[in-house]
């Protein structure tokens, strides 16, 4: 053996002792066997086996080491799961250097590769002379790369290259220009089964910086518009400024999209769900679970078939996919580990005449609904045209008829129907009728006799125990009996029926008042027992009564403990009136802009308000049932209990005031200063235009005076702390905002405080108000969001100054 051979096999075998004592290596000579894991240098990712669910499946994954739910960011063998992890290997292939995993493959009988790196060079990459060298690393960054043995700085193949479905920060998504490969996210099939699913995320393969998600591969249901060099055009600002800086590059060698933390102790994850929602998580160490920050797109049913052929989607049930009548699960097991996309298949099939034959096939009408996409016109001139034209065609499984006598009917299956709700005012809601054998038919009427047939035995026996009992039914008393009959109207909630003269005595004669608005006034009230109430008397509303008690029914089974408890109400008549706890500390306007006499909040006591009222609008955008926009967010309707804790007033006031809301809320005093651009367009609104409130009430909290004051005449115009005056003609918010951009967040708080506040607290407060009052309601962010920035746990950066604000302020 040659001088020079002896060396190089001393190096090498130096190398090899060197990287067989690192924890966060695999190699030829140091294989991953069996369910041993390695973990990168700083303990932050773990890379093993791992089996999801009860599945009795294993994969190679990459997980969070210090996270103790397990959550996969990367799968290898996706769709070539092992049934056995003992005989299961990791290591470098000493043939061509590539990083293979080999074990049993489910229904083999003898090892085989279930998964390769199968690494392609490019051209400006020579291959190893010596393959066998090659050593896999496990960064710090959840990055598995296979690196050249001859020289440690060449990347072979790495993790990041062939994401899964989720991308964690430094990773990409884009494509390579030299390899032409494409980094995909790619849906999980179910919750036990990372096999491919049904849904994509990927750049636009003509060339743009936009990126889509698919169904199946060519169905775009979202995009995210495109780089405007900022942000992507449909994604709100926030996203990109309260985690990470997101860039988006177009070179020759590629363009991709990555995320570069603010923080290195975030830990966040971006994950195309199984259900097709491209969904944002924060790992939140206080309550050791992952926090959800945002979603896209925003409403589940707007993802393409997630319910496959003839599921009904609803945003109000859970699972959010259902069969209509007539109709199963084509897959009962995979609906139970959320994946619908088989769809619903007849329970019996049509019995179909066609070609003018008759048949014995009807039609299940189905209200309200959002109609699938794809479908045939047919031209008739009335609805009995229309559903002949579909009973005489074997194919056709539906067909709908509008008002402007329009027929669609829809041919071997239909995708994307969703159920709406008349109370919501979707003016997109229409009639499909769904064709069912009359069997179904038949059987849903013999159904509906036999419950007709009890009903009136049931109501037969009611009607003689009645008439037994008339004369004590007349002995009662009309209050008792209006009582019995509002409480049937509650559906098991815990709201207290009164009548007008309980709360005419409670509030002697409605004699003390506590405030008013455009909904009415409030009076103080003392209810048998001592209770302390609120009573509102609303003012105007056109409801009956069935309807005001199912709306207030749904709010009293709304609780939070940053909303005002609704506990009971009072319905006679055009007499409408509700019950409230009693809040000691009155209102936020007066605590906070009250006399010269009055306590000044502290501090400590406005953090404490800004957290529990973004707690609470939280609560009701994204905690309730369904989402309720308050649609008045302002000092007036944040009460305060006898420890300073703040309950959000008169929500859900939009669904008791109804059509008249709008013409309530432009008459009220202070609209400029609340109030989001796009409602006082005229332009429909979401719950976005209660965070616009918000970040206003923020400033006024701040600031310790109100948006639309002259910015004189006050007593929080002592003198501002950092010596910068407002001039008296400018609106307030254009003035803080212009202050937040350079930094001077002395000069925004209310000089009261006379410096007393938290430096940190105060600046990140004006931040996340001048990010709530951003012109576009996609720039703002979410409340969810603006709690997890108040509380510290995400980063805040600096905010651009709203333009609209300035032309607002020339209409004051």
């Amino acid at each position: 053996m040659s001088l020079a051979a002896a060396v190089a096999t001393a190096l090498a075998v130096l190398a090899y002792s060197c990287t067989a004592a690192d924890p966060d290596t695999v190699s030829a000579r140091r294989p991953l066997r069996g369910n041993g894991t390695v973990v990168s240098a700083q303990g932050k990712f773990e890379l093993g086996l791992f089996s999801p669910g009860a599945s009795g499946r294993f994969y190679l994954g990459i997980w969070y080491k210090n996270v103790p739910v397990q959550t996969v960011i990367w799968v290898a063998n996706r769709a070539s799961p092992l049934s056995s992890a003992a005989s299961a290997e990791l290591r470098v292939s000493p043939d061509d250097g590539n990083l293979e995993l080999v074990g049993l493959i489910q229904n083999s009988a003898s090892p085989a590769v279930a998964w390769s790196s199968n690494m392609s060079l490019s051209p400006s990459t020579s291959p190893s002379p010596s393959p066998g060298s090659n050593i896999a690393v496990m960064r710090d960054d959840g990055n598995l790369v296979l690196l050249g043995g001859d020289d440690s700085s060449t990347v072979l193949w790495q993790s990041f290259d062939h994401p899964t479905d989720t991308l964690v920060p430094y990773a990409w998504l884009g494509e390579n220009k030299v390899t032409g490969e494409y980094q995909t996210l790619t849906s999980w099939r179910d919750a036990e089964d990372p096999a491919p699913g049904m849904f994509t995320d990927t750049v636009d393969r003509n060339g743009s910086s936009e990126f889509f998600l698919l169904w199946n591969g060519s169905r775009a249901y979202w995009r995210s518009g495109v780089w405007t060099g900022s942000v992507f055009a449909n994604l709100p600002e926030a996203v990109n400024n309260v985690l990470f800086n997101q860039t988006y590059v177009d070179t020759p060698a590629y363009r991709r999209v990555t995320s570069v933390l603010y923080d290195n102790a975030t830990i966040t994850r971006m994950v195309l769900d199984l259900t097709g929602q491209t969904k944002q998580y924060i790992w939140v160490p206080g309550s050791q679970s992952w926090q959800f920050f945002w979603a896209a797109p925003t409403v589940q049913c707007d993802v393409y078939s997630l319910c496959g052929a003839f599921g009904v989607c609803s945003r109000r049930s859970q699972p959010p996919c259902q069969c209509p009548r007539g109709f199963a699960p084509a897959a009962e097991r995979d609906w139970g580990l959320s994946d619908w996309s088989a769809g619903c298949q007849r329970s019996a099939p049509l019995l179909c005449g066609g070609n003018g034959r008759p048949t014995d096939d009807g039609f299940l009408e189905l209200p309200d609904m959002k109609l699938p996409d794809d479908p045939l016109a047919v031209s008739v001139r009335t609805r009995a045209e229309c559903e002949s034209a579909c009973l005489n065609n074997c194919s056709c499984q539906a067909y709908a008829f509008s008002g402007d006598g329009s027929c669609a009917v829809w041919n071997d299956g239909f995708r994307n129907l969703e159920q709406l709700y008349a109370d919501a005012g979707n003016s997109s809601a229409a009639t499909l009728y769904l064709r069912l054998p009359e069997s179904e038919l038949h059987g849903a009427k013999r159904k509906s006799r036999r419950l007709w047939l009890v009903l009136g035995i049931i109501l037969a026996c009611l009607a003689a125990l009645g008439a037994s009992a008339l004369v004590a039914w007349v002995l009662l008393s009309r209050r008792k009996r209006r009582r019995s009959e509002m409480a049937d109207q509650l559906k098991g909630s815990s709201l207290q029926v009164y009548s007008c003269g309980d709360l005419r005595a409670a509030t002697k004669n409605f004699s003390e008042m506590l405030g008013g608005g455009g909904f009415g006034t409030v009076y103080r009230g003392v209810l048998n027992g001592g209770t302390e109430v609120a009573v509102k008397k609303l003012e105007g509303l056109r409801q009956g009564d069935k309807q005001f008690r199912t709306e207030v029914s749904t709010l009293g089974l709304i609780k939070h403990v940053n909303l005002v408890q609704l506990l009971g109400f009072c319905s006679s008549g055009d007499e409408k009136m509700l019950v409230y706890e009693y809040m000691r500390n009155g209102s936020l306007d007066a605590y906070l802009f009250g006399g010269s006499g009055r306590q000044r909040p502290s501090w400590r006591d406005r953090c404490g308000i800004m957290v529990g009222i973004a707690r609470g609008l939280a609560y009701l955008h994204e905690g309730c049932r369904e989402c309720i926009i308050h649609c008045d967010v302002k000092p007036e309707n944040i009460l305060l209990d006898g420890d300073l804790c703040p309950k959000i007033a008169d929500f859900g006031m939009a669904k008791l005031v109804g059509r008249d809301f709008s013409r309530v809320l432009t008459t009220m005093r202070g609209t400029i200063g609340y109030l989001a651009p796009e409602w006082i367009s005229g332009l429909p609104i979401s719950a976005k235009a209660d965070v616009y409130s918000f970040g206003m009430l923020l400033f006024e909290l701040i600031s310790g005076r109100r948006n639309a004051d002259a910015g004189h005449g006050s007593d929080a115009d002592e003198g501002d702390a950092g010596g910068q005056q407002r001039p008296p003609s400018t609106f307030f918010p254009v003035w803080a905002a212009s202050r937040v951009v350079a930094g001077d967040m002395a000069a925004v708080a209310d000089p009261r405080l006379r410096g007393d506040v938290v430096e940190g607290e105060l600046e990140r407060a004006c931040r996340v108000a001048c990010w709530c009052i951003q012109d576009q309601e996609a720039h703002r962010p979410a409340m969810a969001q603006v709690v997890q920035a108040l509380e510290g746990v995400v980063d805040v950066q600096m905010p651009p100054v709203p333009r609209v604000l300035q032309h607002l302020a020339t209409m004051t």
